[in-house]
Parts: C-alpha cells; structure tokens; sequence
C-alpha cells in the first residue's frame, strides 16, 4: 500500500500532479447487498479520454471495478444533468476514487470498486481531472442507462458535458475500495 508520501513523491516524478491532493483513507463496499460473484472491469483511458465500456450493465451485487491506464484519472459519481459535478444530493452514498492511480506506463496497482445498489437506477460518472478536460472531453459513463429513456442517453450526458466549465473535484475520497490491482496482466493496453 502507498504511503501519501510515496504517492506524492510518484506523482510529482510521473508530472500528472494537476488536481488539488484528496484523502487517501476509503470505505468498504455495501455490506447491505448481497454479492453475485459478478465483476465488471471498466478501463479508464483506453485509446484516449474514454471509458471501456461507457456503459455497463448490472445487476445489483455486482461490483464495478475501474483499471486505470497511463496519465492521472479519477472516478467522481455524477447526476445525468450535471455531467461534471459530483451527485449533490446525496453526499454520503456518492463515490469517489480520488487521484490515487497516477501510472507512467501499463497499468495502476490499485484498482477502484463499488457495489451496484439498485440496478433500476442509472449510476452516472466522470473522471474528474482538470487537466486535459477529461470530462469535457467525454470521459463520462453511465451504470445501467435507462434504454427506454430517449432523453437520458449516454450521448446526451456526454453532449451535455462538452458544453460544461471546469469540472468539479469532490472534496473526499468515499463510497467505494481502493484495493491491489487483481489482475494486473489482464492485457488491458493503450
């Protein structure tokens, strides 16, 4: 595990320093849903500013795992008409990863991962690093996007975020687990 030392020493070394420093202590997933063994790996900056995939499907129990690739990203939970803020009104149930993945090359040695709740409700997120307009740029993503919906799509919240300012840093890693990288060969390459 990383000291925040370590990791600012890496971050000021990688050159990716850009967002303001974020606690590193996490909270566990829910322990109020039962786990169905499922786990879904979603890549942060495979081919660019972008997601893989921008949209997954779960049922509730699954875990949503992030990988991160090259450059610093994050994952900020958000509403679908605030594409590059964090969810406001429900500050203690909404997730952060924090800038805790900052890797030069191939992929970080920790992984982010929270527990699908309710799988009838959409799970909208960001990366929300300034730098680069990461969210701007289309770096958005959704958990479980309503298909029935012609108004809130996937394309719609990214539109939305192009038209966006800065995007908002949450205050506090929360609402997920920073754990080691459980398959860091996994073949996920720029």
């Amino acid at each position: 595990m990383f000291t925040t030392k370590t990791f600012t020493t890496l971050l000021f070394a990688a050159g990716v320093i850009s967002a303001a420093p974020t606690s590193t202590s996490t909270s566990h997933p829910s322990r109020t849903v039962s786990l169905t063994g499922v786990t879904h790996s979603v890549v942060a900056g495979l081919a660019g500013l972008r997601f893989d995939p921008e949209n997954v499907v779960a049922s509730a129990g699954d875990i949503i795992e992030w990988h991160f690739l090259p450059k610093n990203h994050s994952i900020a939970q958000s509403s679908f008409a605030e594409p590059c803020q964090p969810l406001a009104n429900s500050p203690s149930t909404s997730f952060f990863s924090g800038f805790n993945f900052a890797t030069s090359e191939g992929q970080a040695p920790d992984v982010f991962q929270i527990v699908v709740e309710d799988a009838s409700k959409p799970i909208w997120y960001y990366c929300a690093q300034q730098t680069g307009a990461h969210c701007q740029n289309g770096m958005v993503g959704v958990i479980n996007q309503n298909f029935e919906s012609a108004e809130a799509t996937l394309a719609k919240h990214k539109e939305l975020a192009a038209k966006t300012g800065t995007s908002v840093i949450p205050p506090a890693v929360q609402g997920g687990e920073v754990i080691e990288n459980p398959n860091p060969l996994g073949g996920f390459k720029l």
